[in-house]
């Protein structure tokens, strides 16, 4: 399984549990995913806390999760007992789903493997998107991060074991150029439609350091 224990271990830690649905997430879904409705089939790959789940209840949307830590899945499960036939426990690069989908969403969550990984997963969950279905994808991170610079190489666009900062103790972070997405998502059959590239520096304290991650939509074509 290609998910990495470190973010078990995260979880089982109490750290990086994030239970506010993204706002980059929602004003995405809404502007992207339209028009949608209880019979919209949403996948969310790596739902971790559960931070946007409440998004998806209060649109009233068909909505599924995978994520790879059990003690994750087992504590949102309990939390929220409705959906707990739908949350699955497993990787998200070769799971194989019950049914077809509508819409995936990705949260900073395929942007945790290394590009083959990448580039076997899409195609995979390609196979589970209806045609004409789209992918979500927010904070892909962007080769213009500051922390691109640390690590161990695994590959040209991955790094491992970043000694600081808030990749520390969460394996393989990888990140992207405008080209690299382009062409990920273009060999697994999707079409972007949009993408969108941010970047946020410290002023103060005025570290210079900068965040910079990709923000998308891909259409299966």
């Amino acid at each position: 399984m290609s998910f990495s224990t470190q973010w078990d271990e995260r979880y089982s830690a109490n750290t990086h549990l994030s239970v506010w649905p993204w706002s980059d997430l929602v004003s995405y879904f809404h502007r992207y995913a339209i028009p949608f409705s209880s019979e919209t089939k949403v996948l969310e790959i790596g739902f971790g806390a559960g931070a946007n789940i409440p998004l998806f209840s209060a649109l009233g949307v068909d909505y599924s999760g995978i994520d790879g830590s059990r003690s994750i899945h087992s504590e949102v499960s309990q939390r929220y007992a409705e959906l707990k036939d739908k949350l699955y426990v497993g990787d998200f690069l070769s799971y194989e789903f019950p049914e077809k989908y509508d819409v995936v969403v990705d949260r900073a969550s395929m942007t945790h493997n290394a590009t083959l990984a990448i580039r076997s997963g899409l195609g995979h969950l390609a196979n589970y998107l209806n045609q004409g279905g789209k992918y979500i994808g927010i904070d892909w991170f962007s080769s213009s991060h500051s922390d691109f610079a640390l690590g161990d190489i695994v590959d040209e666009f991955t790094r491992t074991d970043i000694p600081e900062g808030q990749f520390v103790g969460v394996g393989n972070v990888h990140f992207s150029t405008r080209e690299h997405i382009l062409e990920l998502f273009f060999d697994a059959g999707f079409r972007v439609t949009r993408l969108e590239h941010k970047q946020l520096t410290s002023e103060i304290p005025t570290t210079g350091h900068m965040f910079a991650s990709w923000n998308l939509v891909a259409l299966k074509e």
